[in-house]
């Protein structure tokens, strides 16, 4: 028997050492520095990473921006890449599905035949780039869509006392620090704790919807249409299903106007 307790102590010892090894690793982590690694910003004030957050935004070339808002009771679906001389992409209502472009100031919309329905060139425009003048009250409802800094000025305001989460936490792989208004009544707002402290996720106030922005100065492709993919109506707009005239009345500006009170903007 006795040649058999060495062995048996040596293993004893190997699972007191992997033991004690463990516990000295948690004990290790427990004590971390959360901050180690990171750019520091999680160490400011809640006030102070807001002011970050949107002085980054600020001063970024581009964004993609993903997500929905709400806004007099409707529900719009925004994927957009937007960046200083214009942007690209798809909002979406309950009602119609819209292509909006902007290639400097010249706007175009693309949206489905039925939108066009009580045109008498409908069928013609399904599938098709409009121009839209900016005479036409269609261009400032959508260009907003299209204008980086209008929509991120209008988004990235939380409304109340500001406050920050004591524990980090991650928009997809990215480390953040998440800030919220009013214990999240207000809003709440995620920034990055990687490299340069952009928004990365802002959920609105009053359940108004959450969007997501990512590829902070990445470029993207932005060049007019196509001739033959492209109707130019000159000053004057196409009829459309809800309106004798004058574009797409239904579909809301993103433009921000404080205090006017209007239900029909979805960045307020």
């Amino acid at each position: 028997m006795t040649a058999y307790l060495p062995a048996a102590r040596l293993r004893r010892a190997a699972f007191v050492g992997v033991l004690f090894a463990g516990l000295a690793v948690t004990g290790t982590g427990c004590g971390a520095d959360q901050d180690e690694g990171t750019n520091g910003v999680g160490k400011l004030s809640a006030d102070q990473i807001e002011d970050k957050a949107k002085a980054a935004a600020g001063a970024a070339a581009s964004v993609h921006l993903s997500g929905t808002l709400v806004s007099g009771g409707k529900s719009f679906a925004l994927d957009m890449r937007l960046g200083k001389d214009g942007g690209s992409g798809e909002v979406k209502s309950q009602e119609d599905t819209f292509q909006v472009l902007r290639v400097g100031e010249q706007l175009y919309l693309k949206a489905s035949a039925a939108f066009w329905g009580k045109s008498d060139s409908a069928g013609k425009l399904g599938d098709k780039y409009v121009k839209v003048p900016e005479s036409d009250p269609t261009y400032k409802q959508f260009r907003g869509f299209t204008d980086m800094h209008v929509l991120l000025d209008g988004l990235l305001g939380l409304d109340g006392k500001l406050a920050k989460a004591d524990d980090y936490t991650k928009v997809g792989h990215t480390r953040a620090v998440l800030v919220t208004a009013d214990k999240g009544k207000g809003g709440k707002l995620s920034v990055s704790l990687e490299g340069t402290p952009y928004p990365l996720r802002l959920e609105r106030a009053g359940g108004a919807g959450q969007v997501e922005l990512a590829e902070w100065g990445k470029t993207f492709p932005l060049e007019a249409p196509a001739q033959d993919q492209t109707v130019d109506y000159g000053t004057q707009m196409p009829t459309t299903k809800d309106q004798g005239g004058g574009g797409p009345g239904p579909s809301p500006s993103p433009t921000p106007g404080k205090g006017s009170g209007q239900g029909s903007n979805p960045t307020k």
